[in-house]
């Protein structure tokens, strides 16, 4: 087994702004497993918030090839992925680039897709939300017209620029719209007061609408609420639905925060015994990330898997985007090619 990986800048088509802060491109780290004249492809994707760098993942996947070097096959992927976690604290996006990449490559020695491998299945019509993030009228206006094909919109929210941001919306498109936060709301009255302004302007729900550590603040509203509220900052791994289980209606899971597809699946699992919703969403990724996510998508409630879409320059050929839907090819593992601007391999 060798790994190999190359550090990568994906530039936004346009600055991307959110109650966190806004930034022009993310650092992403690609990643090619080789086995027996197969190949496995992964990514890794690394907003700020996450706290990992380019610096940080090239580290950790430098001490990871002993690990992977025990690869025998599908018969102890399980394994060999424990033992990736277990080598450091954090660093979700670095072993999910490893993760992505071992289910490619098994994908591609068993011959068949991974949404196969996790009984998902691909002719459920999958469709997916387009971000739209805090901008001014004009560039709402913009965004809002670069959307017309999809049905759904994902509105990042957060400011004191809240209910204009929604009227400026609404003056261009009566879509349903989902709502992110991103823990912009610190006051649960307050908070309560705009879920229900929002539920009267079609809007399905809203993600992580108060700080994680606000714990009390986020159930008092839940239980309030007339729309679904989901946990996305609050809910990274599995071990954490325990705790938002009661707190949250559903959770949002992104592969940079669970590690990959093994712990996804098994956080989708988990999720469903608690009767909670999901929703399957992304980072700033290529079509790799993507496409590796999507073969779980079938299997939520909510896509948000736009990331492509919203990148200057893409480095795989996966799913794609057609009236306002994903979809998954037959492709064997994750259903990329690289394009010909991959190199550093």
């Amino acid at each position: 087994m060798k790994l190999s990986f190359a550090p990568y800048l994906l530039k936004f088509k346009r600055p991307f702004s959110i109650a966190h802060g806004s930034r022009d491109s993310t650092p992403v780290i690609f990643t090619r497993l080789d086995h027996e004249g197969v190949v496995g492809y992964g990514e890794a994707s690394m907003p700020p918030y996450l706290g990992e760098t380019h610096e940080t993942a090239l580290s950790f996947l430098s001490k990871a090839v002993n690990v992977l070097d025990k690869f025998r096959g599908d018969d102890n992927i399980a394994m060999i992925l424990e033992e990736v976690d277990r080598m450091a604290h954090g660093n979700t996006a670095a072993k999910a680039s490893i993760d992505i990449a071992l289910h490619d490559l098994i994908g591609k020695i068993q011959n068949r897709s991974c949404h196969e491998m996790f009984g998902a299945d691909r002719t459920k019509p999958v469709f997916t939300a387009y971000t739209i993030p805090m901008d001014e009228p004009e560039g709402i206006r913009t965004r809002v017209e670069e959307a017309q094909e999809y049905s759904i919109l994902k509105v990042k929210m957060g400011s004191s620029d809240d209910k204009k941001l929604i009227e400026e919306i609404r003056k261009h498109t009566s879509k349903n719209i989902m709502v992110d936060a991103n823990e912009g709301w610190k006051d649960k009255q307050a908070a309560l007061e705009m879920v229900e302004w929002l539920s009267h302007r079609n809007v399905q729900m809203v993600e992580q609408p108060m700080p994680k550590e606000q714990v009390d603040d986020t159930a008092w509203l839940c239980e309030r609420s007339a729309i679904p509220i989901i946990a996305d900052e609050a809910v990274k791994r599995l071990s954490d639905i325990e705790k938002a289980k009661g707190i949250y209606t559903g959770i949002n899971i992104k592969l940079m925060k669970s590690t990959g597809l093994h712990e996804a699946h098994k956080m989708i699992v988990q999720a469903r015994k608690y009767g909670m919703k999901i929703m399957i969403g992304c980072m700033s990724e290529t079509s790799c990330g993507v496409s590796a996510a999507a073969q779980l998508a079938p299997l939520a409630d909510w896509i948000d898997l736009d990331g492509p879409l919203l990148i200057k320059e893409d480095y795989f050929s996966g799913v794609k985007f057609s009236a306002g839907k994903i979809l998954l090819n037959d492709l064997a593992g994750i259903g990329v090619i690289p394009l010909k601007t991959l190199t550093g391999f």
